[in-house]
């Protein structure tokens, strides 16, 4: 279980640190040649753009762009899995280089450093401090997201729900809401919110309610929730139990899990 939320958070940051690396740096400054680590980094060779990387930066110490090519560095570890030392080239630009372009998306990646060795708090207060320090930030839709998942990791989905709200009334196409209708959505259940366990997604009714059908047979108590979204077909999600606590549901989908269902904990 533990596994799972932990490579479905690296699947979101790494996805979002391609976005950022894309729209933020669409051309390098003549100071450094960064091509090959930039190339390198987008087709998923972390290792390559970390060799290319730290070559330059041996032969490059005074260049003007610096703070760019730790910036790549330090979401390449990342990628790696070294999020310690993705940590200190992180603080590295923070600390050095006060006035750089990559501030933001350098304080963004020190906090997810932290959520990735699962200091929750310390990621949650560097996120907080990036949105204080510059409420006009671009990356104010990310800083959301991952707010809300540090909330649902520490089982307050009260104070989720509240960050996912703000992402979807001040950002609904962000790239940050779609991930959150994919993840599952949010509901209420009588006065608050409930977790539930998802087995299923298809865009055919039938295959749906197939597996509702042979679900319910077993004992389970499975439904079906159809999503819609504008200017897409509907997906029909099947779902198991309506449970208050995330432990609940845990233990209901390793149950299920255990059968042979692909499952996941919603929200």
């Amino acid at each position: 279980m533990r596994r799972k939320v932990k490579s479905l958070s690296c699947n979101c940051i790494a996805l979002v640190a391609w976005c950022i690396v894309v729209l933020a740096t669409p051309t390098f400054s003549s100071a450094l040649n960064l091509d090959k680590v930039k190339v390198d980094f987008l087709n998923g060779d972390y290792k390559a753009a970390i060799f290319e990387g730290e070559r330059i930066l041996a032969n490059s110490r005074h260049s003007s762009d610096l703070d760019e090519l730790y910036y790549l560095l330090g979401l390449s570890y990342t990628r790696e899995g070294n999020y310690l030392r993705a940590s200190d080239i992180f603080e590295i630009i923070l600390r050095e280089f006060k006035a750089s372009k990559f501030k933001d998306e350098a304080k963004l990646g020190l906090g997810d450093s932290y959520l990735l060795r699962g200091e929750l708090d310390k990621a949650a207060g560097v996120y907080e401090e990036l949105i204080s320090d510059n409420p006009g930030t671009k990356l104010r839709p990310q800083v959301y997201y991952r707010l809300s998942q540090i909330a649902f990791k520490k089982d307050d989905a009260q104070k989720a729900k509240v960050y996912l709200d703000k992402l979807k009334q001040e950002y609904p196409q962000n790239i940050e809401s779609r991930l959150n209708k994919d993840l599952c959505s949010l509901a209420d259940y009588h006065s608050g919110l409930y977790y539930t366990v998802q087995v299923g997604s298809f865009s055919k009714s039938l295959n749906a309610q197939n597996l509702t059908q042979k679900l319910t047979r077993s004992g389970y108590p499975a439904y079906i929730e159809e999503i819609s979204d504008s200017g897409t077909d509907k997906m029909y999600r099947v779902k198991v139990g309506k449970l208050k606590s995330r432990h609940e549901a845990a233990a209901l989908e390793d149950k299920l899990s255990q059968e042979g269902y692909p499952t996941k904990i919603c929200p």
